[in-house]
């Protein structure tokens, strides 16, 4: 749910908040986070590879569980907790074998919940199972592109695919992109929907909630200096003389950046929709 403040500063009237009132624990499981360290935009050679990156509050990274191969032993979900990292929210699972683990939650998942992985388990929301094993047409995240590498697609608040069709070795899955896509089968995915879908109406309101998230001060390209970007230089403002585009020379506004000779082209069945929210 989304809180709205009294307007008591220009900050304050334009920024909406979460309320956290889904959440049932205030602070990590400590065997599960560690350190995250801070690049500041820069690689290991210490030369910025992205701007507008630095500063923001400390956090913990939370280890999660995106390969959910624990199967036949069921799990119970003890808490719903707010992770720093990413914009969905992560459930703690202890297993009966007293192992703990984070999965991402999902939506309508609640505390005392049983969960359970493999082919064998039940299609109930937070259970992950292969490809292979879930009935058409149900809502799935989480998914993996390969075989035993651990979800890659499908991670943010809200995210939600479909499972539409299967034939031999592949399914082919509704991305919330609009795209089409072959997974084989042996894939593993999670059911349901994932939670906090009202993480895309938060407005920020004031630039500080973006210092604190690490964000600095975006620059216009066209206020640099030719050095600094392709659209820089001028006197006075003036027009960019070529397509919009970013300090490395990547299209801005539409322009074809995937190489045609990508392998994974052949399990696209169709392209996402342009300008589509990924």
């Amino acid at each position: 749910m989304l809180r709205v403040y009294r307007p008591t500063s220009a900050g304050r009237r334009n920024s909406t908040v979460l309320d956290f009132s889904d959440l049932t624990a205030r602070r990590p499981e400590k065997s599960l986070s560690r350190g995250k360290p801070r690049t500041g935009g820069r690689n290991n050679l210490g030369r910025m590879t992205a701007e507008h990156r630095g500063g923001g509050a400390k956090r913990l990274y939370r280890e999660i569980d995106f390969l959910r191969d624990k199967e036949g032993v069921p799990a119970r979900v003890v808490s719903i907790e707010y992770d720093p990292n990413r914009s969905a929210r992560i459930a703690l699972l202890h297993y009966a074998d007293g192992e703990k683990r984070y999965i991402l939650a999902p939506k309508d998942l609640k505390v005392g919940d049983t969960l359970a992985s493999g082919p064998q388990a039940e299609p109930k929301v937070g259970n992950c199972m292969p490809l292979a094993s879930i009935p058409l047409g149900l809502e799935i995240h989480n998914v993996e592109i390969i075989p035993g590498r651990g979800a890659q697609m499908v991670r943010s608040a809200g995210g939600v695919a479909q499972l539409q069709a299967r034939e031999g070795e592949y399914a082919t899955v509704l991305l919330p992109s609009g795209e089409l896509r072959r997974i084989h089968v042996r894939c593993r995915a999670t059911i349901g929907q994932l939670g906090n879908l009202d993480h895309q109406n938060v407005r920020i309101g004031k630039a500080g909630r973006n210092r604190h998230r690490g964000w600095r001060p975006h620059v216009r390209g066209s206020a640099k200096n030719p050095v600094s970007h392709p659209l820089g230089g001028g006197e006075g403002r003036s027009g960019a003389g070529r397509p919009p585009c970013s300090k490395t020379g990547l299209l801005a506004k539409g322009g074809k950046t995937r190489s045609p000779r990508k392998v994974s082209d052949r399990f696209i069945l169709r392209r996402r929709k342009k300008g589509a929210q990924v």
